[in-house]
């Protein structure tokens, strides 16, 4: 073995086996950064070269002095730590048999009676587990500590830590059955308290974090502790708990959370908190029990104002959406429309409804919620929509001339079809919502058959003309330029003097659908015909088609002045939450320095080889 050097910007720079970087875990105890007198383990990574001596240990936590110690053995699941004398402190680390990922203990020689090894040298299982736990005082009592630090390891049992805390704390030893440890989370808010027979593993609770010594006790093995909200509106802070038996039913806990809130009356149902903090789906087996639901500690279930349907039924609200300007020209299905070839009547048209009325948000007026079978038809419901006390009002035509879409973020989604289907059939699910659409004429639509809303641009402005609704038979072909001849034909236009678009409402782009992007193989040079039902264009009932007439128009813009509005504002909606991912990192950051908590150590670099065969 013998080591090179080699030269780099005339500093020469030692290489070889000898001088290799190793990996260390550095455990050092300092005091916590909050001024108070206790102290922790922190644990960072540091790079040496194999060759240097192993008080350069000490120079890279910038200790003048210290006692190091190193891993030597593993003996009766008891990690033996020895420390390193002054005469070898000038010996390598390659020598002291330290290899990459090893662990070194320093302890600064005036810790005195401060030690952070017991007698013998002996550390306790799990030694990089061992931390501490901030405890704070929230029983509303006269106490002079109101929060201590309590060591603690990953297998140490709760119990353990409340008595000490309660000691500590110098609180009245009656709180010894009467209290309980909840966690606390990042925002300040109280968890689910955890049982005491439990380890700090077994509850998840992580080391360095904050408990709070509470009153009541904590939930035995066969309760749940819930927390329960009126409303899907929650506020932080607002919710109520309660801790009920894991073999209740979904309707007795219903009574006790009405008692407990003090609501009166039994219209009322239970939702579930999803992941994304709104109302999930009902709970709507009121016999079966919150375990077989598995319904967790901790869960958040929702009071909603409304009684469930009986089995078999749907509540499903019901929304009117009346577009703007003509609200369909059917005929364009048989015969073309009436608009000009070169500009003309499609003025007065746009005159009959808002221009540029494809940018503007899609209007909904709420009819009330309808309580319907999942056996009845489409139609039933449409029928049972008319009798709602907004419906009269707005004299709504007769079922056969309403259209229904589900209602998807607020804009029709998903178009149902079939007046006779069944409503359990369309699978519309607990959380369905219905919107109606008034129609001039009955429309029997095939499945292959797609409604599109098609707005013709104004010649000279930034605008477009009301919709008007076309039904694209995509049996017949459902390739660009079978749209483009299908549009042309309803607005009378030669198919090469005009462009079509389809708008993306969410993003206020306009993608041109154009039909010159045929894909040709090159081993049977073959034309592969696109799909507008795919990539990238997924057209589907609903979808807003914007229209150009090259006669008049050769602007290749399809955008609306609302368009770029709507962009800018994305844009700075973008910039807002990446300022605030930004700030919380910044914030976050702050926290562990001040803390004393280490990064997380990156693992060692490897070369990456990447072998190819030879197919030939």
């Amino acid at each position: 073995m013998f080591t090179r050097h080699l030269m780099v910007g005339g500093v020469q720079i030692p290489t070889g086996v000898d001088c290799e970087p190793l990996l260390l875990h550095i455990l050092h105890l300092e005091t916590s950064g909050d001024g108070q007198s206790c102290e922790q383990l922190v644990e960072a990574p540091h790079i040496f070269p194999a060759n240097a001596a192993v008080s350069t240990v000490l120079t890279a936590l910038a200790l003048p002095e210290g006692v190091i110690f190193t891993h030597s053995a593993w003996s009766a699941g008891e990690a033996s730590w020895t420390p390193i004398s002054q005469e070898d402190m000038q010996r390598t680390f390659r020598e002291h048999g330290l290899k990459d990922g090893s662990s070194v203990l320093v302890q600064d020689s005036y810790s005195g009676d401060n030690s952070v090894l017991p007698q013998g040298g002996n550390w306790i299982p799990g030694m990089r587990e061992v931390d501490w736990l901030e405890v704070k005082n929230l029983c509303q009592l006269e106490s002079g500590e109101k929060r201590v630090k309590i060591v603690a390891a990953a297998n140490t049992v709760v119990f353990d830590i409340r008595i000490k805390a309660i000691k500590e704390l110098k609180l009245m030893t009656e709180l010894v059955e009467n209290s309980c440890l909840r966690p606390i989370d990042r925002h300040g808010k109280l968890l689910h308290p955890v049982p005491d027979s439990s380890t700090l593993k077994e509850a998840e609770v992580k080391l360095g974090s904050s408990l709070g010594l509470c009153l009541g006790k904590a939930p035995t093995s066969s309760q749940l502790f819930l927390f329960f909200a009126l409303g899907s509106d929650i506020q932080p802070g607002t919710e109520m708990e309660v801790i009920v038996e894991e073999t209740l039913s979904v309707r007795d806990c219903l009574k006790i959370m009405l008692e407990k809130s003090g609501l009166p009356g039994d219209g009322w149902h239970l939702r579930k908190m999803d992941w994304c903090y709104e109302a999930g789906e009902p709970l709507c087996e009121e016999d079966v029990t919150l375990k077989e639901l598995m319904i967790c500690s901790g869960d958040t279930l929702l009071l909603i104002e409304g009684k469930l349907p009986p089995p078999g039924f749907l509540k499903v609200p019901i929304w009117w959406h009346q577009p703007q300007g003509p609200s369909g020209c059917w005929e364009s299905r048989d015969q073309p429309h009436s608009s000009p070839a070169e500009g003309g009547s499609w003025r007065a048209a746009a005159t009959q409804g808002v221009p540029g009325h494809v940018p503007a948000e899609v209007p909904l007026l709420f009819l009330g919620d309808l309580d319907i079978s999942e056996d009845a038809r489409l139609l039933d419901l449409k029928s049972q929509a008319r009798a709602l006390p907004p419906a009269s009002e707005l004299a709504v035509p007769g079922p056969a001339l309403l259209r229904a879409w589900t209602l998807e973020n607020k804009r029709p989604g998903r178009l149902l079809r079939a007046n006779r289907q069944q409503l359990k059939e369309y699978k519309l699910g607990r959380r369905a919502a219905i919107c109606l659409e008034p129609l001039q004429k009955e429309e029997h639509l095939g499945p292959q058959e797609v409604l599109l809303r098609t707005q013709m641009r104004i010649p000279g402005q930034r605008l477009y003309a009301p919709a008007v609704d076309l039904v694209w038979d995509t049996a017949r072909g459902s390739t660009a330029g079978a749209l483009r001849q299908r549009v042309a034909d309803c607005y009378a236009l030669p198919v090469e003097k005009i462009e079509i678009a389809k708008y993306f409402p969410e993003k206020f782009e306009w993608l041109p659908i154009s039909s010159w992007n045929q894909q040709v193989t090159r081993k049977k040079k073959k034309k592969k015909q696109d799909n507008l039902q795919g990539a990238p264009y997924y057209l589907k009932d609903g979808d807003t088609i914007g229209i150009k007439n090259l006669l008049v128009d050769d602007n290749e813009d399809f955008s609306t002045i609302r368009d770029d509005i709507g962009k800018e504002n994305l844009k700075q909606q973008a910039l807002g939450k990446r300022l605030s991912r930004e700030a919380l990192r910044a914030q976050s950051g702050d926290m562990l320095s001040s803390s004393g908590t280490p990064a997380r150590p990156r693992g060692p670099e490897a070369a990456l080889s990447i072998h190819v065969g030879s197919f030939r």
